[in-house]
């Protein structure tokens, strides 16, 4: 059996484009998550955060769909799919949750649009 250099050739390349093809794929969906976070913390040490179920409660009560509530070293924690419904979830808490409590998107460096900015935002050269 003979195997001509152009067959092997054009072998290579499709594989090349496979392979790129594959990589933007997978940036692309890595990029396309929009998962956000709110972060819920008490102003004043010594006050307790929100039961989760409380603030499950008045956010089903508005119509607003939430992935998680995760308590995690004094601040409990809710992802949502969207930053939109993390901006409504944060009027709806604010509005109902009792004052003393700070309500804020919480970062997530995980993210590869986070890592760009980061990289972006920083003032110091190599070189």
């Amino acid at each position: 059996m003979v195997i001509f250099p152009l067959t092997v050739r054009r072998f290579s390349c499709a594989m090349i484009a496979l392979a790129a093809i594959a990589a933007l794929l997978m940036t692309w969906a890595a990029l396309g998550n929009e998962e956000s976070t709110l972060a819920i913390r008490p102003m004043n040490q010594g006050v307790s955060v929100p039961d989760g179920f409380s603030v499950w409660h008045h956010l089903d009560a508005n119509g607003i769909r939430f992935k998680s509530i995760t308590p995690q070293d004094d601040v409990l924690l809710i992802k949502f799919d969207s930053s939109a419904q993390s901006a409504a979830a944060k009027v709806v808490l604010d509005r109902t949750l009792p004052h003393g409590y700070i309500i804020a998107q919480q970062e997530d460096n995980s993210h590869p649009a986070a890592w760009l900015s980061l990289l972006r935002d920083t003032s110091h050269r190599f070189g």
